[in-house]
Parts: C-alpha cells; structure tokens; sequence
C-alpha cells in the first residue's frame, strides 16, 4: 500500500529525528515570540528560500543522474548505472516516500514543506501579534 503523500516522508523517518526537527522549529518560533514585525518577516523571508526535502531530493537525483550520463559517455559506460540507480530511488521516493538518501537529509534536518509551513503558520501569528501590540502602544 502507498502511503498518503502528505505525511509520507515522515512516517519514513525515525521518531528521534522527527522529534529534534519539530524541536528546531518550535525552538525558532519561541526565538522570535518577543521580536519586532521587522524581524518576524526576515525570518519570514528566509522561510520562503528554505528547501524542503522534495527539491533536495530533486536536486540531488538530477545532479547524480547528469553526472552519471557525463561520465558515461567521456570515461566509462559503466557509469550509466549511476542515473538508472537514481532513477530507481527517485522512483521508489514518489512511490513509498523513502529512499537511501532521505534519512541522511532529514537527520542534518531538511524539513518537509509542511514543517516549513507549520513555523510559517506560527510566525505569522506572532506577527499579527507583534502589530497589535506596536498599534496598542502608539495609541
């Protein structure tokens, strides 16, 4: 059975590591419970240039792949099995949510879209927050 696409890479990844990541998170939103609307959209803002897992993952099985076809073709045909070997992976990670290079990502702790979301959803919460208070304040 295939698991549902929204939690599937979690469920693939041991509980420790999905534990320290919603740790990381939570531990960057209480970072900025008492900053300025300033500082809670940079922090914003980098949430927007964050990788999730997926475009790591991407990236990686392209990177392979090419490397794999260039090698092939300038220094051995063996090299050819290196981008079925990442298509295989990339294949079986759209399919069941895990492959050999996803519990590496995960433990230097690249976060899945949701993850990012979450602290986004929590930031801005903060913010609207952040701008009751100033308004309060001036007036």
């Amino acid at each position: 059975m295939l698991p549902a696409t929204a939690r599937r890479v979690q469920t693939h990844t041991c509980d420790k590591v999905n534990d320290h990541i919603q740790s990381r998170t939570e531990e960057n939103v209480e970072r900025y419970r008492e900053a300025t609307p300033t500082q809670i959209r940079r922090r914003l803002r980098q949430l927007d240039r964050e990788w999730d897992v997926e475009r790591a993952l991407q990236t990686n099985f392209a990177a392979v792949s090419l490397a794999g076809l260039a090698l092939g073709r300038l220094v051995d045909r063996k090299w050819y099995l290196l981008p079925a070997v990442a298509s295989g992976f990339m294949l079986q990670h759209a399919l069941q949510g895990w492959c050999p290079p996803l519990p590496v990502m995960r433990r230097i702790g690249v976060r899945t879209m949701s993850e990012i979301a979450e602290e986004r959803r929590q930031l801005e919460r903060l913010l609207a927050e952040a701008q009751q208070r100033r308004m309060e304040e001036a007036g």
